[in-house]
């Protein structure tokens, strides 16, 4: 197969797919001190064993609890390994570090579990103030946020189930929730930036995708500003974006797609088994990996219809997609096709992708650290639960310290 696609390519084109190489560590770590790979390999270390990220959440809720003052180690070590800093201005640094290499940068607004009006609206502006940064910058090619983040989940649960009618209250709550979501999709607009608008629960997706579609009829006739984001870790989620492929043909828009394994499979599952309905999980993870290929097969099939950012730390449907798009003579820099992993990890994706000529982003969480820590455990849980994950970037860190060693 790889010998009839190459055939079948301009010798520029099959020389950089050649070329293209996940192993090359020279050019993962680049921009790495020695310092910097000694420190990774520490933290993934103690990311691979179960029992050390347990304690870490034990500790750390009771740092909360009792105020004790263990925020300088966590900022000194998984919070400089995957987050870029405490503030927009904290991340300008990072930006420009990224950006010399070829990567932009997504920042993400990060801090969780916000219940009041007012720190909605105070999340809202910060979300705003990322777009307006991203205008400002040739190195930030998207904007991104969490719904639950500008209003309250129970709410936008209310508005998913198709079954209840809110009472009058409750429609004005999920009103002002949809006034905050509108004004930031405005934001993206007027400014021009794209924006992702990530994937939830399922028992409050039904409402994202409902909004979403709405701004993309509005905002994205010449080119994709908003962007759903797209689980395949759920078994329905190819038919969905077929479906929603159709649609967006129908009204003459480009649907914009952040394309994603997903993130919350255990509680899926929990939540599924306990009120005994079927799981909207795939039954394994091949599953998952299969659907997910078939979703960039067609979506560079449709490319005329779909904006997509390939969202993914697998080395085999990264390298696909830049096969798709040879087979399809789409050039690399196609400002309608990126790829994203998150900073501090999957550096061998993102660095050897950008130096092949291809639009690569990292997500960039942001936010006071102790806001953030729920974010960066869950990170922590998740590595520890991905087969390989945590080993993998432990053998390219090995591998890249023993070749500056024998220069």
């Amino acid at each position: 197969k790889g010998i009839k696609l190459y055939a079948a390519l301009t010798p520029k084109k099959a020389l950089i797919l050649h070329m293209l190489d996940f192993t090359n560590t020279e050019v993962a770590f680049k921009s790495k001190s020695d310092r910097d790979l000694k420190r990774a390999n520490l933290l993934f270390k103690v990311i691979a064993s179960p029992s050390v990220v347990s304690f870490g959440n034990w500790a750390t809720n009771l740092e909360l609890a009792l105020r004790l003052r263990i925020s300088g180690i966590i900022k000194a070590t998984i919070f400089k390994q995957f987050c870029g800093g405490e503030t927009i201005q904290d991340c300008e640094g990072r930006i420009e570090e990224l950006g010399k290499f070829g990567v932009g940068t997504i920042l993400d607004y990060s801090v969780e579990g916000k219940t009041s009006d007012e720190d909605f609206e105070h999340t809202t502006q910060i979300i705003i103030s990322t777009i307006e940064m991203a205008k400002a910058s040739q190195h930030i090619p998207f904007a991104v946020f969490k719904v639950s983040g500008i209003g309250r989940f129970d709410l936008l649960e209310i508005a998913s189930d198709a079954s209840k009618i809110p009472d009058p209250k409750t429609q004005e709550e999920i009103a002002a929730v949809k006034s905050r979501f509108e004004r930031i999709c405005d934001a993206a607009a007027s400014n021009q930036v794209r924006l992702f608008i990530d994937a939830e629960e399922t028992w409050i997706q039904p409402v994202l995708d409902s909004w979403t579609f709405e701004m993309m009829c509005k905002y994205n006739t010449q080119r994709a500003i908003i962007y759903n984001t797209v689980q395949m870790y759920r078994h329905d989620r190819l038919a969905f974006l077929k479906m929603q492929g159709d649609a967006a043909q129908a009204q003459g828009i480009i649907y914009g797609v952040k394309l994603v394994r997903g993130a919350y499979m255990e509680k899926e599952r929990e939540r599924a088994q306990k009120m005994g309905y079927p799981s909207p999980i795939q039954p394994d993870k091949a599953a998952a990996d299969r659907d997910y290929n078939e979703a960039l097969r067609f979506m560079v099939a449709h490319h005329a219809h779909f904006a997509l950012c390939a969202g993914s730390h697998n080395e085999e449907s990264s390298m696909l997609l830049t096969q798709l798009m040879a087979e399809k003579n789409l050039e690399n820099t196609n400002e309608k096709f990126f790829f994203a992993q998150l900073l501090g990890m999957s550096d061998h994706i993102s660095y050897n992708l950008a130096n092949a000529g291809y639009n690569v982003a990292k997500y960039v969480p942001f936010g006071p650290v102790k806001e953030v820590l729920p974010y960066l455990l869950r990170r922590a849980d998740e590595n520890t639960s991905v087969a390989g994950q945590t080993g993998r970037e432990l053998g390219l860190i090995s591998t890249e310290v023993s070749r500056r060693k024998k220069r």
